[in-house]
């Protein structure tokens, strides 16, 4: 039986934060989904507009969410690697030192 620790708490408070995220942020998508089957069937077909210069050039929403995630995603590396370097800039601070080994030899 694995003992409680705050590690532990802390790692159970995650999963169970980041699976209630999922549950809601899927029950958002199938909200959304539903409601744009909905406004489909309504709207109106809209005579096409004549394109507007560089309009072909921008991104689309797609492409706009994975650019800005994969930015986040090496943003958040970066701050991962600097606060690894500042936890081992200071390891000599708070890691126990090593005891020297005892001498056996008798003078």
């Amino acid at each position: 039986m694995p003992t409680s620790t705050p590690t532990n708490f802390a790692q159970n408070a995650q999963e169970q934060t980041l699976k209630s995220i999922r549950q809601s942020q899927q029950t958002v998508i199938e909200a959304v989904r539903t409601w744009a089957t909905a406004v489909e069937k309504t709207v109106p077909e809209t005579p096409a507009l004549p394109a507007l210069p560089f309009t072909d050039e921008l991104p689309t929403p797609k492409e706009i969410v994975k650019t800005s995630f994969e930015f986040a995603e090496q943003l958040l590396q970066t701050q991962r690697e600097f606060a690894e370097g500042l936890v081992a800039a200071t390891a000599s601070v708070f890691e126990p030192a090593t005891p020297a080994p005892k001498s056996t030899s008798k003078a």
